[in-house]
């Protein structure tokens, strides 16, 4: 399955080490009291892995870009569960329906091509009451922000950003997919040390009904 970002690859393996100061006790919140069986959309270079309890049964870890991949694979033995690394896309993820006792999205459902088709892929794949968590960048609180963002989207930053949009407006998303928000937090630069434009953050739980 084909999809290739070699130069974003390589320059987010290194950029999202230097974030980790600032992103990992983000990560270990959005993991935190997991059980069962987790598919995760987007894994990237594994840094989540190290994070996830020892609860879990399984990590499915669904990573398209083959040089992230090949990190993510590597990054599995940081984690004390078992983790497969597999080949795959969020609109048309590798499980069986229901097969899902959560799903993780980090950092990921900015770059998806179509936010809706992913989340209804998701929730495919999770079981009745099954939990999204998530922790993704979204749109700016003020209108100046969002212009910016806006314009960002249309020209350069997809291109920059290996198909980021910095300025989506993910929750909605999340909600007009059927799922429930059970617990959200809007973070700023300053909790995270993620600059703009892929400021602020949300991270949080919703569930399938």
């Amino acid at each position: 399955m084909k999809h290739r970002h070699p130069m974003f690859a390589r320059y987010y393996a290194r950029a999202s080490l230097a974030l980790e100061r600032g992103v990992a006790a983000h990560r270990a919140a959005l993991l935190n009291g997991l059980s069962g069986r987790v598919i995760e959309v987007g894994a990237g270079n594994g840094l989540n892995f190290r994070h996830y309890p020892d609860a879990v049964t399984e990590v499915v870890a669904v990573e398209p870009e083959p040089h992230l991949r090949s990190i993510a694979e590597s990054s599995a033995g940081q984690s004390t569960v078992p983790v497969t690394i597999v080949d795959g896309l969020a609109d048309h993820l590798p499980a069986a329906d229901g097969s899902c006792d959560a799903a993780i999205a980090c950092l990921v459902l900015c770059t998806v091509p179509d936010q809706d088709i992913a989340l209804a892929e998701i929730r495919r794949v999770l079981r009745p009451g099954g939990e999204l968590r998530f922790f993704e960048h979204v749109r700016a609180a003020t209108p100046a922000r969002r212009v910016l963002q806006k314009t960002l989207d249309a020209t350069i930053w997809p291109w920059f950003g290996g198909g980021c949009h910095c300025g989506r407006d993910t929750r909605t998303a999340i909600e007009r997919a059927g799922f429930v928000i059970d617990r959200i937090e809007r973070l700023t630069t300053a909790d995270s040390r993620i600059p703009f434009p892929s400021t602020p953050q949300i991270l949080g739980t919703a569930i399938r009904p």
